[in-house]
């Protein structure tokens, strides 16, 4: 499986979950909040930032026919135009947003939705590239961003994977392997069941790419277990307080949250691990205990080892079990007191 290279992260099989901190809206059209958003996931643990680039009329129409209206959901009641025109982030705080993020050392990029936001990325040197899962089957935007040569992590909410095929193919198409592929349930919030985290694995073995988790259920289970099945990158929504109200702050992780799944996920990666057998250091002051081969009646020179005089007990200084029947039958070649572990030398 291939990996891709972020400045100078390596993101695959082996390597640390990167994690991606989602400002989204939680900005709430305030540049100094946006800036905060940014030092708090840093001081949260998170490897990077996100933002999104567009506007409401790069995305929509103004239009408010049955088409443009959120009948349920989280944005209820919501018409399309309105409803980016507050979630958006403007595009003339994204420079000073990324010179705050390689003040403090923090990776920062945004998910472009036309090829005008694309070319305004480019302008500002945005280093790598983000496609939301509603934009999979834009192919046109795809090829575009994918000529960059630059990373491009990519959800894959709702899609077949015929459609994930067609994006995969077409980045590729264009000289671009820095691929990586993330399962997404595009509903807002998410629920457990349905994540159908072992989409991950599956899309990892298919396409050879890093694959990881955008995360929009509540709390951090679904990250950590994503961690567990082999996801390298997760990405969460991340806000300073869902008290502060947008459209995005309902599903998304306060910083004590963000923190606690942060270290959750480091503590996973820990128990995982790597392949091994055997006694571990931790384990060694207590191998002594295991069970061995014990004298448990005093047995004179010459006598035979049998079923009565010796045992298998803790602790361990004595021969391994699987020697008992081996030694039953066998004489003392001297007396041997009760509580002598048995050894060869002992018998004959």
């Amino acid at each position: 499986m291939s990996t891709i290279q972020i400045k100078d992260r390596i993101i695959g099989k082996g390597y640390p979950a990167y994690i991606i901190a989602e400002m989204s809206a939680n900005h709430a059209g305030d540049l100094e909040l946006a800036k905060e958003i940014i030092r708090e996931a840093k001081k949260s643990g998170a490897d990077c930032v996100k933002l999104q680039t567009y506007t409401a009329d790069t995305l929509t129409i103004d239009c408010n026919n049955s088409y443009f209206r959120i009948e349920d959901g989280t944005w209820q009641g919501e018409n399309l135009y309105q409803l980016y025109q507050k979630a958006y982030t403007p595009w003339e705080w994204q420079k000073e947003l990324k010179e705050e993020a390689d003040k403090i050392g923090i990776d920062i990029f945004s998910t472009p939705f036309d090829k005008s936001a694309v070319d305004f990325l480019e302008q500002i040197d945005m280093e790598f590239y983000k496609i939301a899962s509603f934009e999979v089957v834009d192919i046109p935007l795809i090829r575009y961003i994918a000529s960059k040569g630059k990373p491009i992590i990519m959800s894959t909410g709702m899609a077949s994977l015929g459609e994930i095929e067609d994006a995969v193919r077409e980045i590729r198409a264009q000289g671009n392997e820095q691929i990586a592929l993330l399962k997404c349930s595009s509903a807002y919030p998410a629920i457990t069941e349905n994540m159908n985290l072992k989409t991950l694995v599956n899309m990892a073995e298919t396409f050879q790419v890093p694959t990881g988790l955008s995360d929009h259920s509540m709390g951090s289970l679904g990250a950590v277990a994503a961690v567990t099945l082999g996801a390298n990158i997760i990405e969460k929504h991340f806000c300073l307080s869902r008290k502060i109200d947008n459209p995005d702050s309902s599903f998304s992780m306060e910083p004590e949250e963000f923190k606690r799944m942060v270290e959750d996920i480091r503590m996973a990666e820990q128990a995982i691990g790597t392949v091994r057998y055997g006694v571990s250091e931790q384990e060694q002051e207590n191998v002594k205990f295991r069970r061995s081969l014990f004298v448990v009646k005093d047995i004179k020179k010459g006598e035979k080892l049998t079923q009565e005089n010796v045992r298998s007990i803790r602790p361990g200084y004595g021969m391994a079990p699987k020697h008992y029947d081996e030694v039953l039958g066998k004489c003392a070649n001297r007396d041997i007191k009760r509580g002598t572990p048995l050894q060869y030398d002992l018998f004959y």
